[in-house]
């Protein structure tokens, strides 16, 4: 995929814009801004304050004490660079949606991680003999996590199931490489489903 067209197009479709976070934050200061605005025009309408008036909010600032303790003022400054680097985070880091970018030469396609997860599933039920309720796989930016829950007595190689899993996502041509995780949940002998 070499056009930068279709590079944006799978990337909008990839990644979540920040534009709730944004208009969350906006909003929270512009109602500060509001607030703040209305206790003035009616503190020079000679109105009273709705909560704290300019004039007592002065006050109390001039009024906190001069030498705060040094936990407290850890705590507070902590409690604000937390903040802050969450809303910078929020800023910097893009938003990402649960699908994945297949390489498929010129073309620009995305599939969705649960489809993905099913079909693995399915192609797992089918090469175990597995009934399908008994394979769970979960995929990720990063991994695949299946987890696979045979009844007792019936045997499933961990190596194969692996195996099939590598294969199947390597014929999907994904843009990045997983991580494959199998387990196989054995329940004990008195724990079987009726």
């Amino acid at each position: 995929m070499s056009s930068p067209v279709l590079r944006r197009v799978v990337r909008r479709e990839t990644h979540s814009p920040r534009t709730v976070a944004m208009i969350v934050a906006v909003v929270l200061v512009i109602l500060a801004l509001v607030y703040v605005g209305v206790e003035i025009v009616l503190n020079l309408l000679g109105q009273p304050a709705l909560l704290l008036g300019p004039a007592a909010s002065l006050a109390w600032v001039v009024g906190l004490p001069t030498e705060v303790p040094v936990g407290a003022s850890i705590a507070i400054g902590a409690v604000i660079a937390v903040l802050g680097l969450v809303l910078v985070l929020l800023a910097v880091t893009p938003g990402r949606l649960s699908k994945q970018q297949l390489m498929l030469g010129e073309s620009a396609v995305v599939a969705d991680n649960g489809v993905i997860a099913s079909a693995i599933a399915q192609r797992i039920s089918d090469d175990s003999g597995l009934p399908r309720d008994q394979v769970r796989v979960g995929v990720g930016h990063r991994a695949v996590d299946v987890t696979v829950s045979p009844a007792v007595g019936v045997p499933l190689d961990e190596a194969r199931v692996r195996g099939v899993v590598d294969d199947e996502l390597e014929s999907y041509r994904l843009a990045t490489r997983k991580r494959t995780s199998v387990r196989v949940e054995r329940p004990r002998d008195g724990e079987e489903k009726a």
